[in-house]
């Protein structure tokens, strides 16, 4: 699919008859309480239209608080679902559609921004005659509101039509609710009720059986009651494809790359991973370690790969931080060793469910002393599979740690791609177990790539003593002030041999113009959609995704001058010259941008939020654009 029918806005109409709209793309939103189902409605929404074969993208819209008091519009859970006739790369602008289960979790939305003008709400009506008079007047204000701003609501008997089915329709709503959308947006009924079948299979017959009842009673209500009718051109399905999130991914890959020992400690937004590992690893010969704490997660994952593969830890940026000293370790003993972050909004405890980008120069930089690991960053969600073979790869390759960057926005989102096609050159190598040539030393760095032979646990004429101390190339305690630099310096060739092997990234758009964008991570799918709908109106705008920012490849110096400005786009934080106070001699970068800076000595400029929500693509655009002016 090209990139120019990507831009298309989501309000065109492709054809209109008496009964259907057809649109290139609409964003869907259901919101409500935590724990009324609407991430599960949406998260289904977001897979029958996949297996249509639409285009789509999923984000999970989750409060920071586990279980918020209710009606609260900080509260909000739920979901969005960008669903269109080509292939999505993020979760978009601003919603087009949102089913509410009350007005506060809606209220919620519209004071993020998050809603287009004009949006069409369904919204559950039973508040309009609660008992409680505040909350009638609360519903009532809100409802007055919304439809003065222009707003077009429709609001929907949802619990008093689910109790002609089920006793208690907290638990069976969004059941009722998927089956509004499935109408509103000619869904086909029987990939609905399937997937239902398979999401609860678990639950056992009765339950599939109501949650079904309440599918068809949504669908059937709302073809009677709503003049709603939308229909978003699919595309014919050529090869087999998979519909997931990010750590769904990630836990596929690490199972595909042969990695045989996870070690974790719960932690959102990284948890899903391994639980998904949990149910499914042992059989293929895998195991998930749980351990006490993150700490110890890490020393497992080590002890693991120390006894003669790769094991890899997953986390999230408070776990990162209690992993470092370990981390280290790794370095300096040069044991393999893959470790997962899944970012989300810091320091302390700060964002646990929201998106950032605020990991980089912790990831390159945090360890003591100097440390060097290689660090990449995952792009889409279909990256998260592939990059978990390649960090196994190269972590025994070149014996190091290997940071992979995802975030919460890749994590919970789903995606379909290509079913992946097994290769056995994805699987780790036997362990080396042959007899260790006598006289060789368990450090024997090459003096050209830091590069020695790694020695296993049980090779004969392979015993030496591991230490964490700075040692020499037989692994003795370094007392001699050469011994420490040579260790050092081998370590870092390791690097640089690495780097060697990395291609040039391409640049997305002309190869020189007025203004380069340069991101890594998620924010790839946003920046490349506002780039292009800046070029079709003549803007001359490209962009640059880095996957592997430590080390950087060859040849991205010359792109950067080959462009009159350049600037970074990421989630992370830096200081805006709007402050009085901000100037050239105190301003604060965002991480990519500083390193670029050092790096290349080049003047890169850095727009970034920090808002805990992906970025969309409408507002990348309008900061491009006003910039181009000025080059």
């Amino acid at each position: 699919m090209s990139n120019a029918v990507a831009t298309e806005k989501k309000s065109e109409l492709l054809d209109t008859d008496e009964h259907v709209i057809k649109l290139r793309e609409h964003i869907v939103e259901i919101v409500s309480d935590s724990g009324e189902g609407a991430q599960k409605a949406g998260q289904s929404f977001g897979t029958i239209c996949a297996k249509m074969g639409n285009g789509i993208w999923t984000e999970e819209i989750i409060p920071a608080e586990i279980q918020p008091p209710p009606r609260n519009p900080a509260g909000a859970s739920g979901n969005r679902i960008r669903v269109g006739s080509f292939r999505m790369t993020n979760p978009g602008d601003d919603a087009d559609l949102v089913v509410a289960f009350n007005e506060q979790a809606l209220l919620g939305r519209v004071q993020s921004g998050d809603l287009k003008p004009g949006c069409i709400i369904l919204l559950e009506n039973k508040w309009k005659n609660h008992q409680d008079p505040e909350i009638i007047k609360a519903y009532t204000s809100t409802y007055e509101r919304l439809i003065k701003d222009g707003y077009k609501i429709y609001e929907i008997p949802m619990e008093e039509e689910c109790l002609k089915y089920v006793s208690n329709p907290h638990r069976g709503k969004n059941m009722f609710a998927l089956g509004l959308l499935c109408s509103i947006y000619s869904r086909d009924l029987q990939i609905a009720r399937d997937l239902i079948g398979y999401i609860f299979r678990k639950k056992g017959r009765a339950v599939i059986d109501d949650d079904i009842n309440l599918l068809n009673a949504g669908y059937e209500w709302a073809g009677e009651n709503l003049d709603l009718k939308f229909e978003i051109p699919t595309s014919r399905i050529t090869e087999p494809q998979i519909v997931t999130d990010g750590n769904v991914s990630l836990a596929l890959g690490i199972m595909a790359s042969g990695m045989e020992v996870c070690a974790m400690y719960p932690i959102t937004p990284a948890t899903s991973a391994s639980h998904y590992l949990s149910e499914i690893f042992e059989k293929v010969g895998g195991v998930v370690h749980q351990a006490e704490d993150e700490i110890a997660a890490c020393g497992f994952a080590i002890g693991a790969s120390y006894a003669g593969k790769c094991a890899v830890t997953i986390t999230s940026g408070p776990g990162m931080s209690l992993k470092t000293e370990l981390i280290g370790l790794a370095v300096m003993t040069e044991i393999p060793l893959v470790v997962v972050n899944v970012q989300r909004g810091g320091p302390s405890t700060g964002l646990p469910t929201k998106v950032e980008q605020g990991d980089l120069l912790a990831a390159i930089f945090s360890t003591h002393g100097d440390a060097p690991k290689v660090v990449m960053a995952t792009a889409t969600i279909e990256d998260c599979f592939y990059s978990v073979l390649t960090a196994r790869k190269i972590a025994e390759t070149f014996r190091m740690p290997v940071i992979v960057l995802s975030d919460a926005n890749l994590a919970t989102g789903q995606q379909p791609f290509p079913r992946p096609k097994f290769s056995k050159e994805w699987l780790a190598p036997p362990v080396d177990q042959s007899p260790v040539p006598k006289g060789a030393k368990p450090y024997d760095w090459d003096k050209k790539t830091g590069l020695s032979r790694r020695f296993v646990p049980g090779q004969p004429n392979g015993r030496f003593a591991l230490t964490g101390l700075a040692h020499d190339r037989e692994s003795k305690v370094a007392y001699d002030p050469w011994a420490n630099q040579e260790g050092v310096r081998h370590r870092s060739l390791k690097l640089a041999a690495f780097q060697k092997t990395l291609k040039t990234p391409k640049v997305f758009g002309d190869s020189e113009g007025d203004l380069l964008i340069v991101g890594w991570g998620s924010t790839k799918g946003a920046i490349e959609e506002a780039v292009q709908r800046v070029r079709e109106n003549g803007g001359s705008v490209s962009s640059l995704n880095l996957k592997f920012i430590q080390p950087m490849a060859s040849g991205i110096k010359d792109i950067l001058k080959r462009f009159k400005k350049v600037m970074t786009v990421e989630i992370n934080y830096s200081d805006s010259y709007d402050d009085e106070i901000i100037d050239e001699d105190n301003r604060r970068y965002s991480n990519l941008a500083l390193l670029l800076r050092a790096r290349y000595l080049v003047d890169v400029d850095c727009w970034s939020k920090v808002e805990g929500r992906p970025l969309k693509p409408g507002d990348i655009e309008a900061m491009i654009r006003p910039r181009l002016t000025e080059t």
